[in-house]
């Protein structure tokens, strides 16, 4: 059928002109009828349509899952996943770049209900990766997927490293509170990535604050006891965790306490006596409560008493009798054996004290008054050699209680002056005694007039030489100004920055007290026949600092000496401290830098640079620098950062008002360069202000890191005391840390007490870097008006001697320099000379430049003076000789001894 219906369309579609010519001509005709009525159906819907419809667009890609939150756990990498349809392709994009195919891992598959293409990508990342990135941003990935009508983004992923850090940044403290007490125990997590989870242990049971309602940890992780229980007598713990690790605090003991209670009175007794005198008593116990877990007994009496004289029978007179009664119950409450033998100890003791009291103040009174002596103590180092001698005065001054005395004196060795640089004079070795008697020492004391007492046989020369009347003719007054300049700087400088001298060829030593600032004149470094007036002083203007540039910080205070254009035939010594942890790691560039005439700061040298051309040479100590110079002026040091490992040390220090009667407690908070002089600067400031120190002063590391120093206050005692700081921190820029450039540099904490009665505080200050080190101060202090002011005893107390002339400003006698030199400096076959000292010393950094000078080895003393005044260990120096096998020169030492 189907086969006679496709012939007959075959007949249909054929013309066969064999057809009669009226069938063909009723065939057109229906043909025509039919084409007609098709035409009239179309006209029926409307006009045709431009455009026939087709299949309907593909959507815009939709996420079925998203890149998540990631954390890198040790070395272990993480893997990201994206999933969305319909996508063509899907790729992954890490901190704006794509990611390269070859690390993708993609699957694709045909979603069954939407007939959609699904596809699914994920990549691996690597510890490494997060670590190399560099920028404000954390690590971050997302996914981008493609269709026909266009892309989709997904949002971003971060990665993290994840870690716990071991410290918590507040551990919970033991506490003993009384029952029915609110408890507060603190507790601050160790920084971490992802934030630690906090949970509380008590007895090593975890609390949950839904089963026990007397339990509230609030959201910064604080455990509150609403009303404390005996039963809340326990060990709490404060535990942090996190996908890294978990942490447990010190274990914070409390103990509820029960203060003691009295119970009611009993009835009175029956009186004792039926017939006269008697009493009759009632009783009371301290059991409502008792006294629990050191809680306080009961205050007063357990047992009344009450006279009670009952008539006897036949008295007559009763009204004799209840005197009589009355006065015996006033004999029994006289005072018994025991009460009278407690009083008589008393008064004995208080008179033993008093007896001890006069005693100790007679004692301090003669001690006080005693004249100025000195004492010199024979220790006989190298076999009677050399001889240390101690200066001791009677009264030492306090570091700020007056400005030091500069006219002070100083002890001096009588004898001839030797210049070193004169070989012929030299005295070798090995064909004298080394060690010979010391010369006769006096001691000299400057008056503030200036005169020089007592006049004994110093010797008229040299006392003409150092007296006020001095010959003109002997001052080096080649510059008109240095004269002038040197008698006006009293009055210019400040006299606790500032030592002054007047010095000829035996030379001597200048100390700034308490401030790491001292200039050695070595002997012979005066030309003969010259007195020079010299000074030292270490400058505080800003103005006079030198500016500094990107990584850059001045590591020293600045330091003038002087008379400048002075002629020198010798290196002098100027010595300061600096700030820079120089652990052998080439983390510093350090340079010298000098002030010239015009106030222009000049680069004199790098340190470890020196060469023959070089005017200093500089031996960098772990605290302090030593600087060899013939040319006296200003100078400081600037080191450059080479590395973000650089070390610069700072001291730390705070300070809070003497008294207080306002309502406001000021807590002040300085971070200063690790200097000597920066911490005394401060001190005095402090005492002007009416501070003082309330904790020891500490130090702390600083990196080159470009992180700040935050500074917070803990433990405030919330029922007494509220901080009004609104942030949980301060934060000093790291900029103004690292450069210096604000001297005196500090930020302050700001307290309000809620009673006048409130007088002492207690709390933490905790100071560091971050992602570095750090300090935490304890602060317990008093705001009572008769309280200390600063304790200076942190510094070396204060002396008047600034000014040490002659052979006694050394330790080396100068008989001993004179052998010393004489054997050193000729060139030994065997090593054991000049050379050998400085390795043996640890001075051998740049031998060059002793070996230019004409005695290397009195330069190489004069160093070793400088870096152990005032205490140098001679015995040490004698070690050294030994260990050069020098036997030959100590032999016959210790036989003429």
């Amino acid at each position: 059928m189907g086969c006679g219906a496709q012939t007959d369309r075959g007949r249909v579609a054929r013309f066969s002109p064999e057809m009669p010519n009226k069938s063909w001509l009723l065939l057109f005709l229906l043909l025509e009828v039919g084409f007609a009525q098709v035409d009239d159906d179309f006209i029926g819907l409307g006009e045709l349509p431009e455009t026939f419809p087709s299949d309907p667009p593909e959507p815009l890609p939709v996420f079925l899952m998203e890149p998540e939150e990631a954390y890198i756990v040790k070395n272990k990498p993480v893997n990201l996943y994206c999933k969305a349809t319909p996508a063509t392709q899907i790729y992954f994009k890490c901190n704006s770049e794509w990611v390269h195919q070859k690390e993708h891992t993609v699957e694709e598959r045909v979603d069954e209900n939407s007939g959609l293409v699904v596809r699914e990508a994920s990549i691996e990342i690597t510890r490494q990766q997060v670590e190399e990135l560099f920028g404000p941003e954390d690590f971050w990935c997302q996914c981008v997927a493609w269709s026909s009508a266009g892309t989709t983004k997904s949002r971003k992923a971060h990665v993290r490293i994840a870690y716990l850090r071991k410290t918590f940044d507040q551990e919970p403290l033991g506490k003993e509170v009384l029952l029915e007490q609110e408890v507060l125990l603190q507790c601050r997590p160790p920084e971490g990535i992802p934030a630690a989870e906090v949970e509380w242990l008590k007895n090593e049971e975890i609390i949950d604050p839904a089963d026990d309602r007397n339990f509230y940890i609030t959201i910064d992780h604080n455990l509150i006891i609403k009303q404390a229980r005996l039963s809340d007598t326990a060990n709490y713990t404060c535990v942090a965790k996190n996908i890294v690790a978990k942490r447990r605090s010190t274990t914070a003991t409390v103990i509820v306490y029960v203060n003691g209670g009295w119970s009611t009175w009993t009835e009175w007794s029956v009186c004792n006596s039926r017939c006269g005198r008697g009493f009759q008593k009632r009783t009371r116990s301290c059991t409502n409560p008792a006294p629990l877990n050191g809680g306080s007994i009961c205050e007063g009496q357990g047992i009344q008493k009450l006279p009670c004289n009952p008539l006897c029978p036949g008295s007559l007179y009763q009204k004799s009798t209840e005197a009589n009664d009355e006065g015996d119950f006033g004999n029994s409450l006289a005072p018994s054996t025991d009460d009278v033998a407690l009083y008589v100890g008393i008064v004995i003791a208080v008179i033993l004290c008093i007896v001890i009291s006069v005693v100790v103040a007679l004692f301090i009174y003669r001690k006080n008054h005693r004249e100025f002596s000195s004492d010199i103590i024979d220790s006989s180092a190298l076999n009677g050699g050399f001889q240390p001698v101690s200066i001791k005065t009677a009264r030492k001054a306090d570091l700020l209680t007056a400005p030091p005395d500069l006219t002070s004196a100083a002890a001096m060795y009588r004898g001839p002056v030797y210049a070193l640089h004169n070989v012929a004079d030299k005295i070798p070795m090995t064909n004298s005694p080394l060690l010979d008697p010391l010369p006769n020492l006096k001691i000299k004391v400057y008056n503030s007039s200036g005169l020089v007492t007592p006049q004994d046989d110093l010797g008229g020369e040299l006392s003409s030489k150092l007296s006020p009347k001095l010959p003109h003719c002997l001052l080096d007054n080649s510059d008109s100004t240095m004269g002038r300049r040197t008698q006006t700087l009293l009055r210019t400088r400040d006299p606790s920055c500032t030592a002054l001298g007047s010095f000829s060829s035996q030379g001597g030593q200048l100390i700034v007290p308490n401030s790491g600032v001292s200039l050695l004149i070595p002997a012979g470094a005066i030309p003969q026949g010259r007195v020079y007036e010299m000074y030292v002083t270490v400058q505080r203007k800003d103005n006079l600092r030198p500016s500094v540039e990107d990584g850059q910080t001045v590591l020293s205070p600045i330091v003038s000496c002087g008379p400048p254009g002075a002629l020198l035939t010798r290196p002098v010594i100027i010595t300061m401290h600096h700030c820079a942890v120089c652990d052998g790691q080439q983390d510093w560039l350090i340079q010298l830098k000098s002030q010239s005439q015009q106030n222009q700061w000049e680069d004199v040298v790098v340190v470890g640079e020196e060469n023959f051309t070089t005017p200093c040479y500089i031996q960098m100590d772990e605290e302090a620098c030593h600087i060899l110079t013939e040319t006296l002026g200003t100078y400081c040091l600037v080191g450059q950062s080479l590395s973000a490992a650089t070390i610069k040390r700072l001291k730390l220090a705070i300070f809070g008002p003497v008294t207080c009667p306002a309502m406001e407690y000021h807590i002040r908070v300085y971070c200063l360069d690790d200097t000597q002089d920066a911490l005394k600067e401060v001190l005095q400031m402090e005492k002007q202000m009416g501070g003082k120190l309330l904790d020891e002063p500490k130090t702390l590391n600083f990196k080159d890191s470009t992180h700040n120093l935050r500074l917070s206050i803990h433990d405030v005692p919330q029922p007494l005391w509220k901080s009004k700081l609104l942030a949980k921190y301060q934060e000093l820029s790291f900029q103004q840390v690292w450069t210096g450039s604000q001297r005196n540099l500090h930020c302050c904490f700001t307290l309000e007490r809620f009673s006048v009665g409130t007088v002492d505080l207690s709390c933490k200050i905790c100071v560091r870097q971050v992602e570095g080190e750090g300090q935490i101060f304890q602060l317990d202090t008093t705001l009572s008006e008769d309280s200390q002011s600063i304790d200076t005893s942190l510094l070396d107390p204060a002396s008047n001697i600034t000014t040490l002339v002659g052979p006694n400003a050394f330790r080396i006698p100068l008989s001993i320099r004179q052998k010393l030199c004489g054997s050193l400096d000729s060139p030994q076959t065997r090593g054991n000379d000049w050379r050998m000292l400085a390795h043996k010393l640890n001075l051998d950094r740049y031998l060059n430049y002793f070996a230019t000078k004409s005695s290397p080895t009195g330069v190489i003393l004069d160093l070793w003076e400088a870096q152990h005044f005032p205490d140098g260990n001679l015995s040490r120096l004698a070690q050294v000789l030994e260990e050069m096998g020098r036997h030959d020169s100590l032999v016959p030492a210790a036989t003429d001894h």
